[in-house]
Parts: structure tokens; C-alpha cells; sequence
């Protein structure tokens, strides 16, 4: 099993990113996946969830609902993470991780982890 993230880097407030999740080793379609985010001396933070049942349930932390998107490509292997109108507090390192269920959780159930990637907001 492997997730790799990428699309990281620096923006200016109110700008966006896009992260991608790439998955290999496992059918991605069978599993949900999260996003997570942690800053050094932090607690990591759930983000967003993207189930695998066919209505795709999603779900987001009050700090990212309204500017964060997930969605999935399970043809392509990978999950998104859509990031609009971010803000400093946005700033951390994000991980994509897999959950042990087809359902959504924002905070357990989740086997494997990928190596994050760096999201820096400052002007």
C-alpha cells in the first residue's frame, strides 16, 4: 500500500492549491480516503473525507467547509483535494490516508498514511 501527495507549496492568502493523492497497492475504489493536516506541536487535524459508497459522501472540518473540495477518480488512482480562499491558518502539512471501511470518518479508522506534503499561505 502507498499514497504519495503532491501539489503542495507556497500561495498568497485568498489564493488556491490543488493536492492530489496518488494510491497504488490497494483497489482505491473500495476503500474511503481522508485528508489530514498537522502543524509542528499540533494535534493532526481531520480535513475532509471522500467515501467509496456510489453517492461518494463527503465530509469537512468547520475550519475548510465552504472552500476546501474533495473528490476521487478511482479510474485514475487518485484523490483530490481542492483548496480555495486559503488562509494562514490553512498553512500546514497535509496527508492523504486511507480508511479500513468504505464509509467517512474525520477522525478514526484510517491503516496508512502517505508522507504529506508542505501547504504554506503568507504573503
Amino acid at each position: 500500500v502507498q499514497l504519495v501527495e503532491s501539489g503542495g507549496g507556497l500561495v498568497q492568502p485568498g489564493g488556491s492549491l490543488r493536492l492530489s493523492c496518488a494510491a497504488s497497492g490497494f483497489t482505491l475504489a473500495n476503500y474511503a480516503i481522508g485528508w489530514f493536516r498537522q502543524v509542528p506541536g499540533k494535534e493532526r487535524e481531520g480535513v475532509s473525507c471522500i467515501s467509496s459508497t456510489s453517492d461518494l459522501m463527503t465530509k469537512y472540518s468547520d475550519s475548510v467547509n465552504g472552500r476546501f473540495t474533495i473528490s476521487r477518480d478511482n479510474a485514475k488512482n487518485t484523490v483530490y483535494l481542492q483548496m480555495n480562499s486559503l488562509k494562514p491558518e490553512d498553512t500546514a502539512i497535509y496527508y492523504c490516508a486511507r480508511r479500513m471501511n468504505y464509509y467517512c470518518s474525520l477522525t478514526r479508522g484510517y491503516d496508512y498514511y502517505g508522507q504529506g506534503t508542505q501547504v504554506t499561505v503568507s504573503s
